[in-house]
């Protein structure tokens, strides 16, 4: 696909690999309607993309809000003739074993994560339909790949993305509509600071977990918004990001049951 005039929507554009993901395209021309629930990071990659010469328009969104999500095609529309690519991206955290994770605070990232991605998707396919080729790209995790211990929610919520996406991508064979799954590894964004905690820790504890996780998020938010723009382009159906996504892709094919032995102990 060549990016330069084709509409993209992106969510979750306001920080990280969102912002990442709209530069990228703004460099190849392709314009732009950028959503975040973040007013201030909204505006900020606004002022990013502002100088190339692409059609933008920015869109106040929380993907967990179902009226919302319903109306954001007129919003696009009125900013954008067409729509050719859609980017769910946005999505949170949650920090907290099963047990220490309240029901409520698993639905609140499942509306997010999940149901997010399902709206969006479910909201701008008839517009997708429209365009001559068209593409959904689900943003799921290195966690929608194995499901590491403390992470329950998450990990549930991206193998849900990754499930949903593979039969999506079937039921649209044939169509104008493509899809596309990414699998990101450990990407230097602020998902886990801006993580939701459960009660059961300390502070102290807490900051610990955060601190160990961080270790392991490497790459530039820049290299990640270019490796999945470059494989939208190159129409790739699984985009994996990054050495840890692949090795672990990898890890899970021979050891599906016990590759927590091994890579537990790398990520201790």
């Amino acid at each position: 696909m060549n990016l330069a005039g084709r509409t993209a929507v992106v969510t979750g554009a306001g920080s990280g690999i969102g912002r990442a993901i709209a530069v990228s395209l703004a460099k190849r021309q392709c314009h732009l309607a950028l959503a975040d629930i973040d007013e201030a990071g909204l505006s900020q990659t606004g002022k990013f993309v502002e100088n190339c010469a692409v059609n933008l328009s920015l869109h106040l969104l929380d993907v967990g809000d179902q009226d919302a999500v319903a109306a954001m095609p007129k919003a696009v529309a009125q900013r954008h003739a067409k729509v050719d690519l859609l980017f769910n991206n946005a999505g949170v955290a949650l920090g907290g074993s099963f047990e220490e994770i309240s029901e409520a605070d698993f639905q609140w990232l499942f509306n997010i994560n999940f149901w997010g991605v399902v709206r969006m998707s479910r909201a701008f396919l008839p517009v997708l339909r429209q365009s001559d080729a068209a593409r959904i790209v689900n943003m799921s995790s290195l966690f929608g790949l194995i499901s590491p211990p403390g992470q329950a929610a998450y990990a549930a919520s991206k193998f849900a993305v990754r499930g949903f996406s593979n039969a999506l991508r079937y039921e649209l064979e044939g169509s104008t509509v493509a899809v596309t799954v990414v699998h990101p590894g450990g990407v230097a964004t602020s998902i886990a600071r801006n993580a939701r905690k459960s009660n059961g820790n300390s502070a102290a504890q807490i900051d610990e977990a955060i601190d160990r996780v961080e270790r392991f998020l490497r790459m530039p938010p820049q290299r990640a918004g270019e490796i999945i723009v470059k494989g939208v382009a190159k129409g790739k159906a699984r985009i994996l990001v990054g050495m840890d996504a692949k090795v672990a892709s990898l890890i899970e094919r021979v050891m599906p049951v016990s590759y927590w032995r091994l890579l537990g102990r790398r990520l201790q």
